[in-house]
């Protein structure tokens, strides 16, 4: 129950910042922006906590599960999520320029490849419930017509590869178990 609570709370805010634009303006402009960031992630944050510490409690029913060679297509795709979040986050190159919306689509990503190999009912909510927000957020976006990056140098797209693969050699070979108290099968 903690972990649905955690997730509802969590996506909740997430919606909220995403498609509630008139309200989330009216708050920002009668807090001020910087508490109204705080406020967003502090209310983001409980649900995280909630949801980490709800996670080994939640339903671990087996809805589908699939053939073993599929997680090799999981590392291959984690490889591009990891290479997107990496070029949201440093200077555009022209990979954030023609992807338009990196962060959002290296989400997508992200949890779309872990529903091809987590099928138990908590993983569906948590993949599902982060991949539909950001199809809706990305939808969102487009309506508001948000401004994508300026192409940048290529140099900047070889920095944002050799950073993700670094992120995904790492996660791959040491950290994934502190992530998620899961080991990455080989």
């Amino acid at each position: 129950m903690l972990f649905f609570i955690g997730l509802a709370i969590f996506l909740g805010s997430h919606f909220f910042t995403a498609t509630a634009r008139g309200p989330r303006g009216r708050l920002a402009d009668r807090l001020g922006v910087g508490p109204y960031k705080g406020m967003f992630a502090i209310v983001a944050l409980i649900g995280l906590i909630l949801l980490v510490v709800g996670w080994s409690g939640a339903d671990r029913t087996v809805i589908y599960s699939t053939p073993y060679w599929m997680r090799y297509a999981v590392y291959s795709l984690m490889l591009v999520a990891l290479i997107l979040l990496a070029a949201s986050n440093l200077p555009s190159g022209r990979l954030a320029a023609a992807v338009k919306h990196p962060m959002l689509a290296g989400v997508k990503i992200w949890a779309f490849a872990h529903l091809l190999v987590n099928g138990d009912v908590r993983s569906i909510a948590l993949f599902g419930g982060i991949l539909a927000f950001s199809v809706i957020d990305r939808i969102a976006v487009k309506k508001r017509g948000v401004a994508t990056p300026a192409p940048g140098p290529v140099t900047n797209d070889l920095i944002a590869v050799g950073v993700g693969f670094v992120a995904w050699v790492a996660i791959y070979l040491f950290l994934h178990p502190y992530i998620a108290g899961v080991a990455i099968a080989v």
